[in-house]
């Protein structure tokens, strides 16, 4: 079990760090199979924020507002230490995938999808233009399995704990947080231990070592590493950051990194584009691709996972 203490120390294990993608990200060039769209699934501007007229915008904000209120340092150790125990279910990662049929991310305001979709969707861009890359066509596929955490087996959280753009606690609040106005309700807002430039961290003392705001992100980043995956470094920093769009977006909280996530934040930007871009109100056929994943599901998993 990994137990979040008053300064969070490195969790990232030996074997995690020796594994190591032998291309360099910035000679990747993708072939161009897949081409961004200009709107979203509703026709309107991706991450798009501050139109409140709509009703789904309106579910957005309200999603935001309790997390940036809920979501306190001493929230988030608790959360952690509850859940890395990993004692809710066993099950395959395809298993889990499916379960996905039930979940929707109220803080999304570019798709109303079922989530198994959103998963297909950015796991088939990202093999059109990246076909080598293997571990990373499992990593769009798993990244946001965490939300189960929605389900009433894994918690029944409500969604300001399980998705949502992450951010660190522990230190300021940046304001290129989406809707940053709420964090003034945090009670960690004013408190001087918490509410400096590092808080109660050291500049680039590493990611690894930071606290983020409890949900999906980190959930499966924890099922993945305790589960002994053969995935890369590079793909449990894209499971476990995806969502830290202040940082891969804004360039927020870069005093924080070190040099290993300099590295591998290149390979975030990169997953982040078909994260974002993907998401369509065309389906996959999931049998016609169903095989594929299976394999790669089989060749950097076990056949059962601890949940």
């Amino acid at each position: 079990m990994t137990v979040i203490v008053e300064n969070p120390v490195e969790d990232i294990e030996l074997f995690e760090q020796k594994k190591e993608i032998h291309v360099d990200p910035d000679e990747l060039v993708s072939d161009g199979g897949f081409t961004m769209p200009d709107s979203n699934a509703f026709g309107q501007s991706f991450r798009d924020y501050e139109n409140a007229e709509t009703e789904r915008h309106q579910i957005v904000e309200q999603t935001y507002r309790l997390q940036h209120i809920n979501q306190t340092y001493d929230y988030v150790k608790k959360m952690r230490e509850e859940y890395s125990r990993l004692d809710k279910a066993e099950m395959s990662i395809w298993e889990c995938c499916e379960l996905l049929n039930d979940v929707v991310d109220e803080s999304d305001p570019d798709l109303d999808e079922p989530q198994i979709m959103h998963l297909l969707q950015s796991a088939e861009a990202i093999r059109k233009d990246y076909p080598n890359e293997d571990w990373l066509h499992l990593t769009a596929l798993i990244h946001d399995l965490g939300k189960i955490l929605l389900l009433p087996q894994f918690g029944g959280l409500p969604q300001w704990s399980a998705v949502g753009d992450i951010f660190p606690v522990g230190c300021a609040f940046d304001e290129s947080n989406v809707h940053y106005q709420f964090f003034k309700e945090n009670p960690d807002f004013n408190n001087p231990k918490y509410n400096t430039k590092n808080g109660v961290y050291s500049e680039g003392c590493g990611l690894s070592n930071v606290l983020m705001s409890f949900g999906h992100d980190d959930y499966m980043y924890l099922v993945a590493k305790e589960n002994g995956t053969t995935l890369p470094s590079a793909a449990l920093f894209v499971i476990r950051y995806h969502s830290f769009y202040p940082l891969h977006s804004c360039g927020a909280y870069k005093h924080l990194m070190n040099e290993e996530d300099v590295e591998n934040l290149k390979w975030l930007q990169i997953f982040n584009k078909y994260d974002l871009y993907s998401k369509s109100k065309v389906p996959i056929d999931v049998e016609k691709v169903k095989p594929y994943y299976l394999s790669l599901i089989d060749k950097y998993f076990p056949a059962k996972v601890k949940w």
